[in-house]
Parts: structure tokens; sequence; C-alpha cells
């Protein structure tokens, strides 16, 4: 069961027309914006933005509210359509591929999925229903291989012995790994995780930050890109930042590069002190 194909209305199509010579980009990009400027309501969400990510680069997004992160991740997520400029997502381009196909190829956590997931439903199905890009098991019929699949990610993420449990009993840290489970259970060439620590104490956090840092190191783990609004979230691993202000680009580049004082400080509007210990960093008033 899978939606109509979704292509882009005539309405928003006439925002991207003038990037038709923009060129496709390279089989290792997984994300391409062009140009991109989203409007609502006459603001500008996002302004004149230009980003690429590669297959074996990890981002963090990193920016105060209202600085457009969350209209990003929809944007490379394909569930946004630019105002203007271009966006591939996986080398197709978004307005002329089908996207009940393409979000297939995508891992998405956000709180709003989250919200969606039953109470009653079990852990294993939790996961195990992302194969039918549904929520909520009904009469799907699945095979011992996507049953197998469930259980080895339970079993990544640090709770296999939660997959008889019910959704609702778990600690809110346990439901932010099963969210990741499930966003992995398609084998998916991008995954994008919004803001998952969101609301954990230092403990669940602590441990979240750990898991994320073995998918980051994993070869063989699609390209990760992550929103956070605190650089003491961002897993060992990550190679790439991006801060974001009001729509626009503060700076972006090598985590290690972009991740310091001055750049955070444009970035939070306050003066601030970064420090760096081994691969984690913290944050301070100046």
């Amino acid at each position: 069961m899978r939606d109509n194909p979704v292509y882009l209305s005539a309405g928003a199509a006439a925002g991207t027309d003038a990037g038709d010579d923009v060129p496709p980009p390279g089989p290792d990009v997984v994300i391409d914006l062009h140009r991109v400027t989203v409007m609502r309501s006459g603001n500008a969400l996002l302004d004149d933005l230009t980003w690429r990510v590669t297959a074996a680069e990890r981002w963090v997004v990193l920016g105060p509210n209202g600085a457009g992160k969350t209209t990003l991740l929809n944007l490379a997520a394909a569930r946004l359509h630019p105002t203007t400029g271009v966006v591939h997502v996986l080398g197709e381009r978004v307005g002329r591929v089908d996207l009940s196909e393409l979000r297939t190829r995508i891992g998405l956590t956000t709180a709003l999925l989250a919200e969606r997931i039953p109470a009653d439903e079990r852990v294993r199905d939790v996961v195990l229903t992302a194969a039918w890009s549904v929520v909520g098991r009904w009469r799907e019929q699945y095979d011992e291989l996507d049953e197998a699949r469930a259980n080895a990610l339970l079993g990544q993420l640090g709770v296999a012995a939660l997959a008889d449990r019910r959704y609702g009993t778990l600690s809110e840290g346990e439901r932010k790994r099963v969210q990741i489970a499930r966003a992995l259970m398609t084998d998916p060439e991008l995954l994008l995780l919004d803001e998952p620590a969101a609301g954990l104490d230092l403990g669940g956090r602590e441990d979240l930050v750990a898991r994320l840092a073995e998918l980051a190191h994993d070869a063989d783990s699609p390209a990760l890109v992550l929103v956070t609004h605190h650089v003491e979230e961002i897993p060992p691993g990550f190679t790439h930042a991006l801060l974001l202000r009001e729509g626009g680009i503060v700076a972006q580049g090598p985590i290690t590069e972009t991740i310091t004082g001055e750049h955070l400080s444009k970035t939070f509007g306050v003066p601030l002190v970064v420090d760096r210990v081994g691969d984690r960093f913290t944050a301070r008033a100046a």
C-alpha cells in the first residue's frame, strides 16, 4: 500500500523553472540545494541557500528557534517544495519525481511522526510497520526477513529487550531509540534526525549520543543529517556542520572549522566560548 505518485504542483513549478540550467549533482551527492528560497506569508523561512551533502558525510545543523532548521530538513526529506531554487535528493530533482517512491529511500525522525505512534503499539511493530510506510499495524503481512531486520535494529539501538512492550510504557530515551530503529528499517540511503535528544535527561542524552556515534563511524551507515540546538549533542564521528540564523547560512564546512566561538556567537546572537575535549563540544557564555 503506497500513496499515489506525488509530483510538483503547477503553482510550485513556477518557482523552480529558473533552475532548468542547473546540472544534476554527481552520483555521490545525496542532498543538493541550489539557491533555495522558501517563502510563507511574505516571510523567507530560507533565503537563497546553497548546501550539498555527500554520501560519506555526517552533518549537524544548528541554529536558534526560527532559523529554518525544520524547513531545511523538510526539503531534504522531499516533503516540501522550494519557492525558488532547485532541490536534488538522492539524485532526483524534487518536482520531477514520484515523491512517494523517493521518500521510501529516506529515513526520518521528527516529533510530529513520533506523536502519531499509538501508545498501545508493540515496540517491534513500531519498527516493523516502517516497511509499509504506515504507523500502527493493521492487516499487513511481513516476512521473516522483515521480522529479523526489525529485531536486529532494536538490538543495535540497545532496546531488544523491549520488543514486546507497549510503546506508551517506554521512557523518553527508549522511545527515541525505537524511533531511530524505525527510521532505519527500510535500509535508507539518507537518515534525517530532527532533534533526537530533545527532552532527554543527561544519562539518556549520553546514551543516545553514543549510539549515534556508532552509526556515524559505521561505513555502511547512510548519510546522516542531525538537527539540534546544542553543541553538546553532537556525536563523535560527525564530519560537517551547517549554522543557520533567520533563514540564512552563517557558516558551513568541516566541523572543527565551523563549530567555533565566533561562528556560534553570530548564530545565536550572544557572545559564546566553545571548548572541545576529544570529539565532543561544549559552549558557554563568554
